[in-house]
């Protein structure tokens, strides 16, 4: 079980110079040896009471009268039932399951507020909910993309590689899930690789497998594996992120999941994939009381199975183009959801998963960033606790971007600084530094500007900020072929955090046996 010592510490030689300094601001108050970030600036309140009342009422009603249908999991059914719930067989494993007001509320009350999920290495692992923020990379993209190759299916090196370039950020917080499909791996498989690369070449928490029952409890193993079982049975060490499939219906392989993590005290995060206009009310109100309405009955199962297992209220809004159907990521209006999801929330007194950096461009471009620009502040301003796909997001969800990512990591870099907020003391009111040399005198090397030059600011890894002379001589790079650059670096120089071989060896053992008890499913 990993301890102090855990291999993942960071065993490099201390370096001087530049090198060091720059270190230095890393660990400081902007950087990332901090864990997670805890929020210093207030979450912005959209909605009055009245309003957040009238969406609650409607999401209640939603549960009342319509009700959630409940697919091939009898287990679940019978929990839901002996908790209150209202439930009528329409066909053969398959049910109608109905809420009064206020049941499932009293339910999600055993849920924790905050709940800490472990790394290998504990220096990394993070706080859920609260005021704390965790940045964690896209998920689930079929394609991959860089701007050397184009668009492809997406492999196991693809996935290793995101998981290695995600690790080497010092603005990420969380290893993140399935970061891309890799196809090139029996669907029946894929699960026990994706889990191990996360274990190997990161130290930071994760996701688990969540697309059937026994890949759930595969990925809970592994963490027994490296944990050990005591600890994992009073922790939580992995999350899996389950989908309900809106409008209003919760299947079997969804719940089976649910009930695998919470059964075994991990965390489950609870996402209504809400595309306006087709699977919700196309009026953002709509559909943020049947997102609450959906999330509220997932979250509850994972109370119904294991009261005061982790649980992530959570959403995932998207507009659509209407003279096409197709869905669009980026825009203002599901922005606006996502800051109400963070009132619900917190009205809950549940961790939120909101927004991130969602875009439709096809390129790691103008449009790309503005939409994720957009995107990824509702989530901030709206108090989300975890930001799934915080990097790499292109191309609708479709595409992970190798670009994208490290143009991502970026940004997430400068919403630490934003995060931070503004202190004010007599230090940074800065008096000192206009009474140094008084009017009409610049403040280069006034002693004040010698003690915070290095900190002040947030340093970007990517921005060209060179006169346009100096930028064209250099080759007048674009910020993309910049980004090219960079993640290409950051792969020649990682270093795989170091790992208990004895740990290794029984998860590559167990990947074995269970590799060799079924044959490959391609589809």
């Amino acid at each position: 079980m990993p301890d102090g010592s855990t291999p993942g510490q960071d065993t490099k030689r201390p370096r001087g110079g530049r090198s060091q300094r720059r270190e230095s601001r890393l660990q400081g108050a902007q950087g990332t040896r901090r864990p997670y970030i805890v929020r210093n600036v207030p979450t912005y309140d959209l909605l009055s009471e009245d309003s957040l009342v009238r969406i609650e009422a409607t999401a209640d009603r939603i549960l009342a009268e319509i009700g959630m249908e409940l697919r091939e999991d009898a287990e679940a059914m019978r929990l839901y039932r002996q908790a209150g719930a209202q439930v009528t067989e329409l066909t053969a494993g398959v049910w109608n399951l109905k809420f009064e007001p206020g049941l499932l509320r009293e339910v999600l009350r055993t849920a924790p507020a905050e709940f800490t999920q472990h790394a290998r290495n504990p220096a990394n692992s993070v706080r859920i909910g609260g005021r704390n923020v965790v940045f964690a990379p896209s998920y689930g993209s079929p394609f991959v993309m860089d701007l050397d190759r184009g668009r492809r299916y997406g492999t196991i090196e693809d996935f290793r590689n995101f998981v290695k370039l995600s690790q080497s950020s010092p603005w990420l917080h969380h290893s993140g899930g399935t970061v891309c499909e890799p196809t090139d791996v029996a669907v029946n498989k894929r699960h026990l690789d994706m889990v191990y690369a996360h274990i190997r070449y990161s130290d930071r928490a994760f996701l688990g497998s969540i697309t059937a029952a026994d890949r759930a409890s595969d990925s809970v193993e592994m963490c027994r594996i490296l944990f050990g079982s005591d600890f994992v049975d009073r922790n939580c060490v992995i999350m899996g992120n389950f989908n309900t499939t809106s409008p209003l219906v919760l299947d079997g392989v969804t719940a089976a999941g649910i009930r695998a993590y919470a059964g075994a005290n991990q965390g489950s995060i609870h996402l209504p994939f809400l595309l306006g206009g087709a699977v919700s009310p196309l009026t953002m109100a709509g559909s943020v009381a049947q997102g609450l309405a959906e999330s509220m009955v997932s979250c509850a199962l994972s109370q119904l199975v294991r009261p005061g297992a982790p649980a992530v209220l959570a959403s995932f809004f998207s507009s659509m183009s209407l003279r096409s159907g197709s869905p669009t990521f980026g825009t203002p209006e599901p922005a606006l959801g996502s800051l109400v999801m963070g009132q619900l929330a917190r009205r809950l007194n549940l961790p939120l998963r909101c927004a991130g950096n969602f875009c439709t461009s096809k390129l790691p471009d103008g449009q790309a960033m503005q939409q994720s620009m957009m995107s990824m502040m509702s989530a901030i301003q709206g108090g989300a606790n975890y930001v799934l796909h915080s990097a790499g997001f292109l191309d609708g969800l479709l595409s992970m971007s190798y670009e994208k990512l490290v143009m991502d990591t970026d940004m997430c870099g400068a919403l630490h600084a934003y995060l931070d907020g503004m202190e004010v003391n007599d230090d940074t009111l800065g008096f000192d530094a206009l009474a140094e040399l008084g009017p009409g005198q610049h403040l280069f090397g006034t002693a004040h500007t010698l003690r915070h030059y290095e900190t002040a600011y947030w340093d970007s890894a990517l921005n060209d900020d060179q006169p346009f002379e100096t930028w064209s001589e250099q080759g007048g790079l674009d910020y993309a072929q910049r980004a090219n650059a960079r993640w290409k670096k950051l792969l020649a120089e990682y270093e795989a955090p170091p790992i208990d071989e004895g740990i290794n060896e029984g998860l590559l053992d167990f990947m074995a046996r269970r590799k060799d008890a079924v044959p490959d499913m391609w589809y």
